[in-house]
């Protein structure tokens, strides 16, 4: 019984320790990756303003080929509005709305999760031009997340930063074919 006892005053001790750390790591998180793809500027930024595309690059949109998808309003232009349904749960239910658009420049999207959790995050695209046939695409995601999940801002540059080097690294090999 001593056994047990010292086991689980050591999960709470872990448990206290997470939930102090907490208080202690900002809410706000900021990932951002870049990639040069060898197109033009103005052909990239036409490819990636379609979040419909997004099937074929964006590592989360690919995970379940047998999510249900919705679509509303005209792609590529503000207002349009992508939303998933998995029944996954790292894929999960959300939708995702074109918020501002710079022709030829920058995209915004604003990510709205519901399930597994709830969440609101800013991702941003943005095409510029390195030479004519040059393009540094970048491509970030912020957000705020409440406590004791903002724990996990800790290492969240290195969790989606992957997500998102995977995916400008399919995309360059899509618009470089």
């Amino acid at each position: 019984m001593k056994i047990i006892k010292k086991i689980l005053i050591v999960i709470a001790g872990i448990i206290v320790l997470a939930l102090v750390a907490a208080l202690f790591v900002s809410k706000e998180y900021s990932v951002k990756r870049e990639i040069t793809i060898n197109k033009p500027s103005q052909e990239v930024f036409d490819y990636v303003k379609f979040i419909k595309n997004q099937e074929h690059y964006n590592k989360w949109v690919m995970m379940d080929p047998n999510m249900k998808k919705d679509y509303q309003g005209t792609d590529g232009t503000v207002g349009f509005v992508y939303a998933w349904d998995s029944q996954k749960d790292d894929v999960g239910k959300g939708e995702e709305e074109i918020k501002m658009l710079e022709e030829g420049k920058k995209i915004n999207l604003e990510v709205r999760f519901i399930r597994p959790f709830e969440g609101l995050a800013i991702t941003e695209m943005t095409t510029e031009a390195i030479s004519p046939t040059q393009t540094r695409v970048s491509w970030g995601m912020s957000g705020r997340s409440t406590y004791p999940m903002n724990l996990t801002n800790a290492i969240m540059d290195s969790m989606l930063g992957a997500d998102l080097e995977e995916s400008l690294g399919t995309l360059k090999g899509i618009l470089e074919k």
